[in-house]
């Protein structure tokens, strides 16, 4: 499989790792569009949320809300913004279900 995201899972690709469990990743953004802005992904690669068809996929999926939780609790942020782009022509540029968690003033 030729993913990004699936290369950084696999330590094929390096990436500023703030958070890993067993199925889950959060890296800072490459192309951070805030002060802080990092990309919670899962482990297993799930290509888009609209295409999703089974519960085990939905449950992963809304797991990444609680990944999100638990960084803003421990790095202390003061409000953020949680976005998932659906498919290309909506800002989907990795074909591997994301949730980008962003921070602070917006760069310029």
């Amino acid at each position: 499989m030729d993913c990004l995201f699936c290369k950084i899972v696999n330590k094929e690709i390096p990436a500023d790792i703030v958070y890993e469990d067993e199925n889950y990743i959060a890296f800072k953004d490459i192309n951070p569009k805030a002060k802080i802005h990092l990309l919670i992904v899962p482990k297993k690669h799930i290509e888009r949320f609209d295409k999703i068809d089974n519960y085990e996929d939905v449950k992963i999926t809304s797991w990444l809300f609680n990944i999100a939780h638990e960084i803003i609790k421990e790095q202390k942020l003061e409000g953020c913004r949680l976005q998932m782009n659906c498919w290309k022509d909506h800002g989907q540029e990795v074909a591997h279900i994301h949730l980008h968690l962003m921070s602070g003033l917006k760069l310029k």
